[in-house]
């Protein structure tokens, strides 16, 4: 495997920042934009149970129905793309048995060799004390996914912002969300940044790595 120069992995995060200005008229290719969409399927999650779904909203008219309830960031109905992260709102004995099946599945084992990973998962998050903050633990796996997102379009050369100026109530209601068992968290605007956009010329501010890294 070609691993990707740490130089050039570097180079890729300085470049990127949260675009506030998309070019509306330049789209992500359906080849990057397929390969950004594995990159979310590849995230790593706990159990690997992926509590969670990505909308892809391209309607436009969903868009402009979002666009208030996003403190009128232009960013959803201007990007090429945006993602709504959707999380569990509780976890079943059917989602457990869902991710054994699909073990059993891919690696070629018998499910009853899973049953104490099993027993492990359905007492940490269905019949154990994780069960009243399921949907707090699934938010926290979206996020590992947008960080994962952000990292690989930066990597392709996609511009994105992610967007925690959202209602998510709202967004349940314009999604039509009720009943499905899912609930919005956070949503990603990706796309390619305008050349309008005085961000983008800004000089990154971050802390010295001495002050947030500590080697013990």
């Amino acid at each position: 495997m070609n691993n990707i120069a740490s130089k050039n992995l570097l180079d890729a995060l300085h470049w990127r920042y949260a675009t506030k200005v998309f070019d509306a008229h330049k789209k992500i290719s359906p080849e990057l934009w397929d390969a950004l969409e594995k990159t979310l399927v590849l995230t790593p999650t706990s159990f690997g149970l992926q509590p969670y779904k990505f909308l892809i909203v391209q309607d436009g008219a969903k868009r402009d129905a979002l666009l208030p309830h996003s403190w009128g960031q232009k960013q959803v109905v201007d990007c090429s793309h945006y993602v709504v992260f959707l999380a569990r709102t509780e976890m079943k004995e059917a989602d457990i048995d869902k991710l054994i099946h699909r073990i059993s599945q891919v690696r070629s084992l018998p499910a009853d060799s899973l049953k104490g990973y099993r027993d492990v998962m359905l007492g940490a998050l269905v019949t154990g004390g994780r069960a009243s903050v399921a949907f707090e633990w699934a938010s926290r796996q979206t996020y590992i996914a947008l960080g994962n997102l952000m990292t690989a379009a930066a990597i392709l050369g996609v511009d994105a912002c992610p967007m925690e100026g959202i209602s998510p109530v709202d967004y349940d209601k314009v999604l039509k969300l009720e009943g499905t068992g899912y609930q919005t968290v956070v949503a990603c605007a990706l796309g390619y940044r305008a050349v309008e956009d005085k961000y983008a010329s800004l000089a990154k501010v971050r802390y010295e790595v001495k002050d947030l890294v500590q080697h013990v």
